[in-house]
């Protein structure tokens, strides 16, 4: 099969090839699948399981890329739940090969059936970003209709679910991003939208939860604007700041089935809009990766015409 690799974490996405390997077998509790649409999220290549395995020893070469929608080819033993020819969609073993590739094998129970009516290419744009945006909120930060949230990064893949849903559920959102990113953050559904490049942060007043993307001083400044008992969730690796009367929580987002379910079924009945920012095929995947501008958005490479 085809399949892209990385062997050297220094060369960041110009160390990548596409080259090829052998198809992967279904180890126990596993499927294959064949791969249609496949979600790619730069900051993969700085994560340690891209590198080593749960030993912490050298994987390499290895198939980065952990979001996935495809058509099961395989069952290994004892998989109960899933089907052959099923369509399906979810978030891939981190220690393990990943979507990169025409073909991955996997766990079931880190997928979820694709309705038909759902295009594969949609199918990919939403494991990590959905699954993020709804744990931080809903497990980890507790959200209630009347709060309000801050989005950072809100015109990003994760940053718009997180205005989407936060919406969805009665808060109050706003929005932060670059000064072109204004009208999509609006559009999503923020009411309000802070150009972190020249408004003053601290001008919003005081909010129930923030949601981090981007760490550093921008999260230190957003912790001083929970109000007691709020929380800043942030995705970003230990929390560097946390508010004087609440909660700081740092999590890494985890496959759900039940959760993916509730996601595609809002994005079919019109509730939700994933947020694409490229498309690219599987041959062209490199160039795009290390293209000198990238679109907000989730970055797709459709395996499968």
């Amino acid at each position: 099969m085809k399949a892209i690799v990385v062997t050297d974490q220094a060369a960041g996405t110009a160390g990548m090839k596409l080259v090829e390997r052998p198809q992967p077998q279904a180890a126990i509790n596993d499927v294959v699948v064949q791969i249609h649409a496949s979600g790619f999220v730069p900051t993969e290549l700085a994560w340690p399981s891209t590198w080593t395995d749960r030993r912490d020893r050298d994987r390499t070469p290895s198939i980065p890329g952990h979001e996935l929608a495809g058509v099961i080819t395989a069952l290994g033993y004892g998989t109960t739940g899933l089907s052959v020819g099923q369509r399906v969609f979810g978030l891939a073993d981190w220690h393990r090969d990943g979507t990169l590739a025409e073909y991955v094998a996997m766990e079931a129970r880190n997928l979820a059936p694709l309705p038909g009516d759902v295009d594969f290419t949609v199918g990919a744009s939403l494991p990590i970003s959905g699954l993020t945006a709804w744990q931080g909120l809903f497990q980890h930060g507790r959200l209630q209709a009347g709060q309000s949230v801050l989005a950072h990064g809100a015109a990003g893949a994760v940053g718009s679910m997180v205005t989407q849903l936060a919406r969805a559920s009665g808060a109050y959102v706003i929005g932060t991003g670059r000064a072109a990113d204004r009208q999509k953050v609006l559009d999503f559904g923020a009411k309000e939208f802070v150009d972190l490049e020249k408004d003053a942060l601290e001008d919003i007043g005081g909010v129930d939860l923030v949601f981090d993307v981007i760490g550093g001083d921008i999260q230190k400044r957003s912790a001083g604007l929970i109000r007691a008992g709020g929380t800043l969730v942030t995705i970003v690796g230990p929390a560097e700041a946390r508010p004087a009367d609440g909660l700081a929580i740092d999590f890494v987002v985890e496959s759900d089935r039940a959760q993916l379910s509730e996601i595609v079924q809002r994005v079919r009945d019109g509730r939700l809009r994933t947020n694409i920012g490229s498309i690219s095929a599987l041959d062209d995947a490199v160039a795009t990766f290390n293209a000198t501008e990238r679109r907000a958005g989730k970055t797709v490479i459709r395996v499968r015409p």
